[in-house]
């Protein structure tokens, strides 16, 4: 299938990938966009993966207030240069994050980040509520870890469904962006608090 200009533009202003890029994954993909989106997916991915050890001492912190003030969340997003920190793009997605953990209110940052502590408590209350719905004993291990996985998708932020596409993480969302923007990006703390609250 003949590549045409048309549909490298198209993909380019989809994902804001180069044109050479663009066209090779049309190319790969024998012109199918979906699957050349795809392909030009994975290689950030992998280019994004590359970058990850790079400093990154540049950023914002981003504030954001919800419902008249009632959840306030202050966000650190670090980057490798300081024109990238005053890019558009960069103060998107650090206000994607600020709003993410406004509505979904993690725990943590990352899954190191949760104490041993944490985890087995919740080991063991999945374990009793598999005794509770008759689960044989045998499966209470299995059943418990796979519980405990979905805690840690609800509380840790890089794991969290992203709020605008439940199909995608918070976690791969900044991969993303780090293989669009070009520069390590990291994801350094956040803070929430809800009106009335009590701290722990």
């Amino acid at each position: 299938m003949e590549i045409t200009t048309e549909m490298v533009k198209e993909l380019r202003e989809a994902t804001k990938a180069g044109v050479l890029d663009c066209r090779k994954a049309l190319e790969s993909s024998d012109g199918d966009y979906q699957k050349a989106v795809d392909y030009l997916r994975e290689k950030g991915m992998a280019t994004a993966a590359k970058r990850a050890d790079r400093q990154a001492s540049n950023g914002l912190v981003e504030l954001y207030t919800h419902g008249n003030g009632r959840v306030g969340v202050m966000v650190e997003v670090n980057c490798e240069t300081d024109f990238v920190a005053r890019s558009e793009q960069f103060r998107k997605f650090a206000h994607e994050l600020a709003l993410q953990v406004a509505a979904a209110a993690p725990k943590y940052l990352k899954e190191e980040d949760i104490p041993a502590s944490v985890l087995e408590h919740e080991m063991e209350i999945a374990k009793a509520r598999g005794r509770e719905e008759g689960k044989p004993e045998a499966m209470l291990e299995k059943i418990s870890q796979g519980r405990t996985e979905k805690y840690k998708d609800e509380v840790v932020l890089l794991r969290q469904a992203y709020i605008r596409d439940d199909k995608t993480t918070v976690g791969k969302l900044l991969l993303e962006q780090i293989a669009a923007i070009g520069e390590n990006i990291v994801v350094r703390r956040f803070a929430r608090w809800e009106l009335g609250e009590m701290s722990e």
